[in-house]
């Protein structure tokens, strides 16, 4: 109750609560507390009627079937709030860090200190040697900032994610030139355009347009199926607690939403035009103000339903490849880019790459550029999970870096974490945490904050920033409003203006090759027979074909272990602590490559 009452005090005196929304409340705190009760009940058992001492099983820590509270978890709540700031951290991991030849920048703050993986991760072979050519690409971190649990961090546990039974060789193997995978010799694992596509297996799905335009999919009925499987959801619950990591809770397959997670990551470029437009600024603080727009204009464009869904979870070595088409550009006003991300688009086009780089932790790494602008984009994200009452946390831990190569200028940029919030009634998204972008040559920085909403009132989706001039200790510009609609602008000028307004500003469709041309290994490819039944509402198929993948990345994953082998990423590489798209634009201009 004291809990409640502080979190009132911060409620706009202007808001007026409906009984709606009281309903609603009501409604979440009385299924919470039904949950507690059962859980009471079984633990009012007498220690006298217990003929067996041992530990029960724990859904925590399954290996040795004790749950372990966290040092930081009496720290956490026992009532249901969605004003829990982000999960702190716990110990670094003891493996030995290898040195990056990559230059640093400043250290970014405070969310910078969480953006890091572990080095030496599991999901990588031997990394290739770093360039001095390549792009800055991480920063200073503090070597307490790595959190002791992943999502997904065990070859034996949950896997939201394998690869189809089919007669062709294991995709561990790097590309050879037709793109698919090759067998024991090497081969170049870049893709080469001139090689006709490789059809994917059609499993019983022969309606490919459902998938290359599912980016217009509705929600119509998903919040009754919500509702329809709301007991499965307070089963779930009772399984967890307050700050566990979700590694070993399964999560039912009628939650997910019908596309990987690295194709999600490719919304951060719905608005290309504006991320090729920081190019274009002719002076520094104008490009830091334009990186700023469109860093804030990324995150909006995601899932457009009302109802929040997960996305699958990328398999290891599973890739991700699209396009943009520029509003002033067409695909034949230039020839294609033969060494870029994806070889068959022109340099005006801004092309987009991601791979799943590590499996435990989960990594995954992406990489845009457009050849025409001499701009570029690359960024690794952890994905970290947590259970916080009414809602789940998940901690987005990495960092991303914008080089604009004509002035040899390098923006470096953190992430914001994410929420489901209200997962008993009509599950919704919200972004929180504080994010920082810099740029060490010129000095300039920006400090964005994604505000969670209160418990009870206030407003959603708010976000605030100030960029910040490399001689003065006051902003020159504070952006303000909401990061799924519209922010205001105030510049120390006194001028205020709209800075974005993401209701009006057009989002441009990605392109994506049809599923019989992409390769096995692809996203859509890889995950069609899940989402073809999704998307017919078979659960239980849908179910059935995410088994067949998951029963298989394991058995591959025994396989690497038994022979000692390690698995070769595709077209990224560890770098230090970071990972490095092969072949940047910035290289590929150094080497006199187009």
């Amino acid at each position: 109750i004291c809990q409640t009452l502080a979190m009132c005090q911060g409620v706009d005196s202007g808001f007026v609560p409906s009984v709606q929304d009281f309903d609603k409340k009501l409604t979440e705190a009385d299924a919470y507390l039904q949950i507690l009760i059962d859980q009471l009940k079984v633990w009012q058992v007498p220690l006298s009627q217990v003929s067996c001492r041992c530990p029960g099983p724990s859904t925590i820590n399954p290996v040795d079937a004790i749950y372990r509270p966290g040092p930081l978890e009496s720290a956490i709540s026992t009532m249901p709030t969605q004003t829990v700031s982000p999960p702190e951290t716990a110990q670094l991991c003891k493996s030995e860090q290898r040195p990056s030849s990559l230059a640093v920048g400043p250290a970014v703050a405070p969310l910078g200190q969480h953006q890091t993986p572990t080095p030496g991760s599991t999901g990588s072979g031997h990394s290739a040697p770093s360039s001095s050519l390549t792009s800055p690409s991480h920063v200073n971190l503090s070597p307490n900032t790595v959190p002791e649990f992943s999502y997904s961090s065990s070859e034996d546990e949950f896997y939201d994610a394998d690869e189809f039974h089919q007669n062709s060789s294991s995709p561990k193997r790097p590309m050879d030139p037709s793109g698919s995978a090759s067998g024991p010799g090497p081969g170049p694992k870049r893709p080469n355009a001139a090689d006709p596509p490789t059809a994917a297996v059609s499993n019983g799905v022969n309606d490919a347009d459902l998938f290359d335009s599912h980016d217009d999919r509705d929600d119509e009925g998903e919040a009754g199926s919500v509702e329809e499987h709301k007991s499965v959801i307070m089963h779930l619950l009772s399984q967890v607690r307050l700050g566990m990591d979700l590694t070993k809770v399964v999560l039912p397959t009628f939650i997910l939403e019908r596309r990987s997670l690295l194709e999600m990551y490719a919304d951060f470029f719905a608005h290309p035009d504006l991320f090729v437009s920081i190019s274009d600024q002719k002076e520094p603080r104008e490009r830091m103000v334009q990186v700023v727009r469109w860093y804030l204009s990324a995150f909006h464009a995601g899932r457009k339903g009302s109802v929040a869904k997960k996305p699958y979870n990328p398999i290891l070595g599973e890739i991700f490849q699209c396009h943009w088409t520029l509003p002033t550009e067409s695909e034949e006003s230039a020839e294609p880019v033969a060494e870029g991300p994806v070889p068959w688009v022109s340099g005006h086009s801004v092309t987009f790459v991601a791979e799943q780089v590590s499996h435990h932790p989960p990594i995954s790494a992406f990489y845009a550029e457009c050849f025409s602008k001499k701009i570029q984009f690359n960024a690794h994200i952890w994905t970290k999970s947590k259970f916080l009452g009414m809602s789940i946390g998940v901690h987005n831990i990495g960092q991303g870096c914008v080089s604009c190569l004509d002035h040899d200028e390098h923006y470096i940029l953190t992430f914001p974490n994410g929420y489901g919030r209200s997962i008993l009634t009509v599950p919704w998204v919200e972004l929180g945490g504080e994010c920082a972008i810099n740029c060490p040559k010129t000095g300039y920085s920006a400090s964005v904050v994604f505000h969670t909403k209160p418990f009870y009132g206030g407003k959603k989706h708010r976000v605030t920033a100030e960029i910040f001039s490399p001689t003065d200790k006051k902003s020159f510009c504070s952006v303000e409003g909401e990061w799924n609609g519209v922010m205001y602008a105030r510049y120390a000028t006194g001028e205020n203006a709209v800075f974005i307004d993401t209701k009006k500003l057009p989002t441009i469709k990605k392109k994506v090759r049809k599923l019989e041309d992409q390769n096995e290994y692809e996203s859509r490819s890889l995950w069609k027979d899940v989402t073809y039944n999704l998307k017919i509402r078979d659960i239980d198929a849908a179910t059935a074909a995410k088994h067949r993948l998951e029963e298989k990345q394991r058995a591959e994953a025994r396989e690497r272990k038994e022979k000692e082998t390690q698995w070769e990423t595709r077209l990224f590489h560890e770098d230090g602590e970071c990972w490095v798209y092969d072949e940047p634009l910035l290289k590929r201009l150094a080497a006199g490559k187009n």
